[in-house]
């Protein structure tokens, strides 16, 4: 299990539990790749809800990370990008239907993956893929 631990914002450890990074990254492959399934309308809620949280324990994780990065380096912005994305989905209420709500769950998944690329790719998790 990839497990990265939370930081305060003093540099210290959190009072908080590690991140399951490869859980993140199964929960999102449950409706992204190659064997991703349409979720029932019993599942979607939680799902779309593990997803909101995934990226509300993320958000802050990459922004640390990316911060620590030189200003005028591309996988800052890239990061930076990412988590303006993350936050304008945090506020967007998924549409009218099953259909929009999943595309909806998907979009929220998408950025969890994302979002662990970033941290992956800053060097502050192994590869969960």
């Amino acid at each position: 299990m990839s497990e990265h631990l939370v930081q305060a914002s003093d540099g210290g450890e959190a009072d908080s539990l590690p991140l399951d990074t490869a859980a993140m990254r199964a929960a999102a492959g449950r409706l992204l790749g190659p064997v991703a399934e349409l979720p029932s309308c019993e599942e979607l809620e939680p799902l779309t809800l593990l997803y909101r949280g995934n990226l509300m324990l993320l958000i802050p994780e990459v922004e640390q990370a990316a911060k620590a990065l030189s200003q005028n380096d591309a996988p800052r912005a890239c990061a930076m990008a990412c988590i303006g994305e993350a936050r304008m989905l945090l506020n967007r209420e998924p549409g009218a239907g099953l259909p929009a709500q999943i595309a909806h769950a998907q979009h929220l998944a998408r950025c969890v993956n994302a979002l662990l690329d970033h941290l992956e790719n800053q060097g502050h998790l192994e590869d969960t893929r």
